[in-house]
């Protein structure tokens, strides 16, 4: 891991193994499908062993923020499109307050590594 270009390299390739693993979650059908069960069970690996380095640098509460944040708003994007769940206007504004909160975390906090 090189500076912090790599911790959030590494960081959003656990959020996109974890977004990953949660659509195959719902693609498994309560674990009734083989494939997608054992797709989603290497993808959650993946996305906690990036997570775990970079925990080496950053905060917990700080990544953990970022990925659950982040997490959430693509896991809703693609519940939109690829299984056409609707969001209401709650929702969006809801996700629109988690994603400034990321912004706010990442661009004012100084626990974060810049």
């Amino acid at each position: 891991m090189t500076g912090p270009l790599g911790t959030y390299a590494l960081l959003f390739t656990a959020i996109a193994l974890e977004v990953v693993g949660t659509t195959f979650l719902q693609r498994s059908e309560q674990f009734s499908r083989l494939v997608p069960t054992a797709l989603m069970v290497l993808s959650y690996l993946g996305a906690f062993y990036f997570l775990s380095l970079v925990l080496r640098v950053m905060p917990v509460g700080i990544a953990y923020a970022i990925w659950s944040g982040l997490g959430i708003v693509l896991i809703s994007l693609i519940g939109l499109v690829l299984f056409r769940q609707r969001l209401d206007l709650a929702a969006v504004v809801g996700l629109g307050l988690i994603i400034a909160g990321v912004l706010v975390i990442n661009l004012l906090s100084k626990s974060v590594q810049h």
